[in-house]
């Protein structure tokens, strides 16, 4: 593999080569890139909620043609709900479903029902470069311009993926125009938040953006805060007229408590007050560090052909002690044992990508021509150590009485192990406009995976090395000028970590996904809907290994069906509207342990959102008020095993939820602009996601929170 990332750092550096040997008759031929200059920096006032175009999909056709569902958050809605982590705005997205989020220390969904490594969690994409290898701190909405969510299968352009759909957050770039933002927040529960917000010129041809975000988070939560701290710088260098260098950075440090939440007692939930918190305030803070760094070149040989070369490097660390509950209440139904673990968990992960973009025809269809490479490594070392409970030792806890600070056992070595992969990969994907109303895309990426696990402890050393090879292809149909239909199918892959019972790699996990719909765009553009059914289904899942107890073997199947739907834009001139609705049915159909015919975790068959925003004329400003709604159906809470069903052992499930939210604010001036944000408006008790009955996540109360936004 080193062989082929030498290979692969050859071709960038012949390609940088070639940009600064290319002709200066070319360079004349090409056209200045110019970057957007209206509402330049701080909350955005008067916005658009529809996107009509999403980066993440490496190709120029508009949305409306694209034949895939793409739902694109703006910034305006990301304002408008309020949102400082990516959480606060994931109920307001058609086919998303809340995951295990691992205490609070990273962020964690299901698309279509699909959840990710359940030691990496979800798909997500920072530019475009993977953003979820290792541990991640929970996404911070300062620096971040939108969130494209890219459903169905992205393995075709980025390989390890799940079928069900990809994040890609879109970071804010330098303006050329300067502008400042200063924003301040207080709010429920000890909150306090300070923003800045800073972008321009130095020069001509050299621009920067600088954001920050300090944050200090109390709770409703017993013992439970965080603090927060991000710095993203950023710049724009334009070299010539045709070349441009971009540079996107972040350090982001996240500090709380791990937080496994609440238990059920005798499958009830609420007999545990929501507040009460069943580790030890002795552990202290979890301490999540990360560090990202971004350069992109982009060259446009000529008016047809643009050549891009990018790199990433992120380092990533996880630190601290807790305290965690074990998997059952014993037979009084208030002892609680529990099991002390540390952590430290280390990674850095680097990838190159090269590509080639070429706009030309062939009599008379018209191309778009996406020809990649990418290579990457990645390397984490995980350090466990954990103490189990026992009859002479239970380090427990009484639920309904708690009593903290009893002696703290000294976790014992569990888990040390350093792993490497390597990746490379090639991949072409061809936009075609076959006349006035068809567009058809297809794609595929070969994938050379490398993996090599040593276990410190037993001085075991397992590699694997699949091969992958991800297809797609999508045609739609512009039947009318506003109306769409469109249809496509894909191929997805993910490796499975570890060895089974005989130290053999397991296969990757494999998917394959059907989408098929329909997309309604109004003829200015500021309204646009997305229908879409699927179904997907995956094999290869990790599951226990009923010859080998405590091993796993990959024979699981899973299957997703449903649809899910999406409205954005502006209903009238002063009237926005964000819509969301899902049907999903997401089970196993082959399983050793699981229930067959059984849910998956966390995904509720129905959800659904919807959030309005008037604005209009106060005074010397502008005013804006509103108010969203969000419902999610009744969800499994542990997983159930065929035993358990045979049996008649009734399953855990988490309870349905209907949550309401106000928002306002007054644009007083150019300058100032207040804010507004109730969230939880009837301070419902609610649970966001589990893991199993005695790690139930507890949603926030009512919080309000007051801000002020200052521009200059």
């Amino acid at each position: 593999m080193k062989t082929q990332l030498s290979i692969l750092n050859a071709a960038v550096l012949a390609t940088f080569t070639s940009l600064a040997t290319t002709p200066p008759q070319a360079l004349a031929q090409s056209q200045t890139t110019t970057l957007p200059t209206v509402e330049v920096v701080g909350r955005q006032q008067s916005g658009t909620y529809h996107a009509e175009e999403a980066t993440g999909t490496k190709s120029e056709l508009p949305l409306r043609e694209l034949p895939q569902a793409v739902r694109v958050m703006s910034r305006q809605t990301l304002d408008d709900l309020g949102a400082i982590r990516l959480d606060d705005a994931l109920d307001y997205v058609g086919g998303v479903s809340r995951q295990n989020h691992f205490g609070g220390l990273w962020d964690n969904i299901a698309i279509r029902g699909l959840a990710g490594d359940i030691n990496n969690g979800m798909s997500l994409l920072l530019n475009g470069f993977s953003g979820n290898r290792g541990f991640n701190a929970p996404r911070d909405m300062a620096n971040v311009e939108r969130i494209e969510f890219l459903k169905g299968p992205a393995a075709s352009l980025y390989g390890t993926s799940e079928p069900g759909g990809t994040l890609n957050i879109v970071t804010k770039k330098p303006l050329w125009k300067s502008g400042h933002s200063l924003e301040g927040y207080v709010g429920s529960y000890d909150f306090y938040r300070f923003t800045l917000d800073s972008t321009g010129p130095i020069t001509q041809n050299f621009a920067y953006r600088l954001n920050a975000a300090f944050e200090d988070r109390g709770s409703i939560r017993d013992f439970i805060d965080t603090q927060r701290t991000l710095f993203a710088p950023a710049f724009t260098w334009k070299i010539t007229n045709a070349t441009r260098l971009d540079y996107s950075g972040e350090w982001l440090r996240h500090r709380t408590p791990l937080d496994r939440g609440v238990v059920a007692i005798n499958n009830q939930l609420g007999v545990v007050p929501r507040e009460r918190f069943l580790g030890e305030p002795a552990d202290g803070k979890v301490e999540v560090e990360n560090y990202t760094h971004q350069l992109v070149l982009e060259h446009d040989f000529n008016t047809r052909w643009t050549g891009r070369m990018a790199a990433s490097y992120k380092t990533g660390s996880l630190y601290g002690f807790s305290t965690e509950p074990q998997p059952t209440l014993q037979a009084d139904n208030r002892t609680l044992r529990r099991q002390r673990r540390f952590r430290d968990y280390d990674s850095d992960d680097i990838t190159l990508q090269g590509e080639l973009t070429g706009r030309f025809t062939t009599g008379a269809v018209r191309h778009e021509l996406l020809l990649g490479a990418e290579g990457y490594r990645f390397r984490i070392d995980q350090l466990l150590n954990r103490v189990n409970p026992t009859n002479a030792a239970p380090y427990a806890i009484d639920v309904l009485a708690p009593v903290y600070g009893q002696p703290q056992p000294i976790p014992l070595p569990n888990t040390n192990t350093h792993e490497e992969q390597t990746n490379l990969a090639f991949y072409v994907q061809d936009t075609i406009k076959l006349g006035a109303r068809w567009r058809l895309l297809v794609g595929v990426r070969q994938d050379r995976y490398d993996q090599e696990l040593f276990n410190r402890r037993t001085n075991v050393l397992t590699t694997q090395s699949p091969d992958a090879t991800s297809p797609r292809a999508g045609l739609s149909f512009l039947a009318t000028p506003t109306w769409t239909l469109f249809a496509n199918a894909g191929k997805s892959f993910r490796p499975n970590t570890g060895s089974n019972a005989t130290g053999v790699a397991f296969d990757p996990e494999s998917g394959k996904a059907f989408e098929a719909g329909a997309k309604w765009e109004a003829a200015d553009k500021t309204l646009g809907a997305t229908l879409a059914f699927f179904d997907i289904r995956k094999k290869n899942v990790l599951t226990a290994d009923p010859a080998n107890a405590g091993f796993s073997i990959a024979t699981g199947e899973v299957r997703s069906r449903g649809m899910d739907f999406d409205l954005t834009g502006q209903l009238t001139r002063a009237l926005r509207i964000n819509a969301s609705f899902t049907y999903n049915e997401v089970y196993v159909t082959q399983d050793n342990t699981l229930e067959v015919g059984g849910r998956l975790l966390n995904v509720p068959r129905v959800n659904g959102s919807v959030l309005l925003v008037h604005e209009g004329a106060l005074g010397q400003g502008r005013y804006g008020l509103g108010g969203g709604l969000t419902h999610s159906g009744k969800r499994l809470g542990e997983a159930r095993t065929q035993a358990q069903a045979n049996t008649g052992v009734a399953p855990f499930d988490l309870p349905q939820y209907t949550l309401a939210k106000l928002v306002a604010y007054w644009r007083m001036n150019r300058t100032l602009r207040l804010s507004l944000d109730v969230d939880n408006l009837f301070d419902k008790t609610y649970y966001t996601n589990s893991f199993q009955r005695t790690w139930v996540a507890v949603g926030a109360p009512r919080t309000v929170t007051l801000g002020a936004q200052l521009k200059f």
